[in-house]
């Protein structure tokens, strides 16, 4: 494969779509932000001006989407799967539920083409350097056509299975990690700050400690910011924890610190904070503290 279509050129789907772009792939990708694609162009890509484009006579096409809803129009609504070509992979890696992507694989491949699961974690870091942890579910033969494209984006790749829907579980299962880590650093930061203690020093130790967290190093310091750089917005764990809890709801288990964090991150939304970066989920704990 080497005609690659890239829809979503957003803060982690630019990135990836340079990479490709970079390892000799042909990437065509299209956005409704003009000045996404005249990024593109810079990285070595090409602009598509509609849809289509990025779907016509494209050996598979890359969806980084924001959710199944959007993917589901994309491909039906607007029509752009009639214009692969037949036998053409899409390749899934927005955050979605198992069932939505269940149910579009089957739809996919009832259009003749193949739909491939590969949710990716690592954000906008992730996706600039090249080494996302990109989660896979699909035919092993699909698999190894697609492995090079992944590769060019993620450092590590793994296939859990060939039935769609089997990525998007595994990413569940990771966001429910990574947003409980998240709100309870949170927490803690947010409970140093209430006692005086100098949050810089304090972040220091529990950074470098067994307290320490890959969310928390990497968060931590964009807590103690008053306008840190958006990676990863607040609204971004509030779809993907309600992810996490419809997979518990789906399979009857109770995922108890997962709906906290839930809705310590609807909290700053609903405050109208939800554009924010998600390090912002501190304010959730100062605002039960009685602070700004």
């Amino acid at each position: 494969m080497k005609k690659i279509g890239f829809v979503g050129l957003g803060s982690m789907g630019l990135p990836m779509a340079g990479n490709l772009a970079r390892a000799g792939f042909a990437v065509t990708g299209f956005d409704l932000r003009p000045e996404a694609g005249a990024k593109l162009v810079e990285a070595g890509g090409t602009a598509a001006s509609r849809l289509a484009e990025a779907f016509a006579g494209q050996d598979a096409v890359v969806l980084m989407v924001v959710n199944a809803a959007q993917a589901e129009d994309i491909l039906f609504g607007e029509g752009a799967l009639a214009h692969l070509p037949a036998g053409g992979a899409v390749i899934l890696m927005a955050t979605c539920p198992p069932a939505s992507v269940a149910a579009l694989a089957r739809r996919v491949e009832a259009e003749g083409r193949c739909l491939v699961d590969a949710p990716v974690s690592g954000g906008v870091v992730g996706a600039e350097a090249g080494n996302l942890t990109i989660m896979v579910a699909a035919p092993t033969d699909l698999f190894a056509t697609v492995r090079p494209l992944l590769d060019a984006m993620g450092s590590k790749v793994v296939l859990l299975g060939e039935s769609a829907g089997q990525g998007a579980t595994a990413k569940a299962v990771n966001q429910l990690l990574c947003g409980v880590h998240l709100a309870v650093a949170a927490e803690a930061l947010s409970l140093a700050e209430k006692l005086g203690v100098d949050m810089e020093r304090m972040l220091d130790i529990v950074s470098g400690s067994a307290a320490s967290s890959w969310m928390l190093r990497d968060r931590g310091p964009r807590m103690l910011e008053a306008e840190p750089r958006v990676t990863s917005a607040v609204d971004i764990f509030v779809k993907d924890l309600s992810i996490v809890l419809e997979a518990g709801a789906s399979a009857k288990t109770a995922l108890p610190m997962a709906a906290l964090a839930y809705q310590q991150f609807l909290s700053v939304s609903g405050r109208g904070r939800g554009a924010e970066d998600d390090s912002q989920v501190i304010a959730a704990y100062r605002a039960l503290q009685g602070r700004t």
